[in-house]
């Protein structure tokens, strides 16, 4: 390992010991967790003004075109930080994503008897 390696080694192990102290992640064994996440979509007046939001949680896409920006925040101060958000004056309004109350298994919903695939003729009149 050359000496240039070496300090990028150092300094990936301790950025990443910096954010288990800071609560980001947390060491359980040897498996690290990520704390929980929630959306929020944040409607803005300026495009450039919305990459500050950056500095708030981790910014996932800006629509130049409708714009809004995805922020994801982590979930234990997520409502103190965008209420912090609603009064920057580039914000118009912020909507909460619903993403994590929708069900996402779904499993067998078929019945076991159902056929999987349609013949041509039912294809054709349903």
């Amino acid at each position: 390992m050359t000496r240039c390696q070496k300090k990028v080694a150092e300094a990936a192990v301790l950025a990443a010991a910096a954010k288990i102290r800071a609560g980001y992640l947390q060491k359980e064994g040897a498996s690290i967790m990520v704390p929980e996440r929630i959306g929020y979509i944040v409607w803005v007046n300026d495009l450039k003004a919305a990459r500050n939001l950056e500095k708030y949680g981790t910014l996932h896409y800006v629509s130049r075109r409708m714009h809004y920006a995805v922020v994801y925040l982590n979930a234990d101060r997520a409502e103190e930080t965008a209420k912090h958000m609603r009064r920057l004056s580039y914000v118009r309004k912020i909507e909460r994503s619903h993403r994590t109350d929708l069900k996402t298994d779904y499993g067998s919903k078929l019945p076991e008897d159902a056929p999987l695939e349609l013949t041509d003729s039912e294809a054709l009149s349903g």
